[in-house]
Parts: structure tokens; C-alpha cells; sequence
């Protein structure tokens, strides 16, 4: 029905970049909030960046300055650049998205990626 598959991820030295991509498909109405949520092991999830519809953006502390979300709504895409990586960077980075889609009706759905690893070496 609805899908979110994330791309991007990978190994990069610390100071290094990476841009994390999320692309929503399936039978869509409207997407809303659009976020990135990261999990280290042994380690709670963690909001790491959100965008609204309009384009309003809300950061981490931890990444304020560093990453920058955007998204492409006529491409239902959200992006994460990531810049000045950090070894604590290291994480499984998920992708969310508050969706409206058709199924018999309007639906709502809370959407999550299957998620994509960034490593990032000291």
C-alpha cells in the first residue's frame, strides 16, 4: 500500500558527507511531517531531523549546523545532507512519514523505512 525505501547509506570517514534519500510510493493523497529518526545499538531511536509540508524543519541538537533536511513533494522525497560526520553519526538512520493514502477510503498511516546504516570511521 504504502512504501518508504531509503537510500544512501554507506561507510565515510569523520569529516566526511552523506545524503540519505526517502521516496513514499503507493496510492498517496498527501504526505505531512517528514523525518529522519536514527538508532545506535543498545541505543533508544532518535528524532534527528523533521519537515513539514511547507517546508518548516526542526533538528537534533546534536546535528544542528551539520545536516540539512529537505524534501521534493512533487517527488514525495525527503533528504538528509549530511556534513562534518561524526564517529557518534554512526547509526541505523530511518526514514518516517505521516501519510494519507486511498484504500477503500482515506487512510492515515505513520510510515517508516526499512532503514539505512551509516558508518562513519574515526
Amino acid at each position: 500500500q504504502v512504501q518508504l525505501v531509503e537510500s544512501g547509506g554507506g561507510l565515510v570517514q569523520a569529516g566526511g558527507s552523506l545524503r540519505l534519500s526517502c521516496a513514499a510510493s503507493g496510492r498517496l493523497s498527501f504526505i505531512n511531517d517528514m523525518g529522519w529518526y536514527r538508532q545506535a545499538p543498545g541505543k533508544q531511536r532518535e528524532l534527528v531531523a523533521v519537515i513539514t509540508s511547507r517546508g518548516t524543519t526542526n533538528y537534533a541538537e546534536s546535528v544542528k549546523g551539520r545536516f540539512t533536511i529537505s524534501r521534493d513533494n512533487a517527488k514525495n522525497t525527503v533528504y538528509l545532507q549530511m556534513n562534518s560526520l561524526k564517529p557518534e553519526d554512526t547509526s541505523v538512520y530511518y526514514c518516517n512519514a505521516d501519510v494519507r493514502y486511498y484504500d477503500l477510503g482515506l487512510r492515515t498511516l505513520d510510515a517508516w523505512g526499512q532503514g539505512t546504516l551509516v558508518t562513519v570511521s574515526s
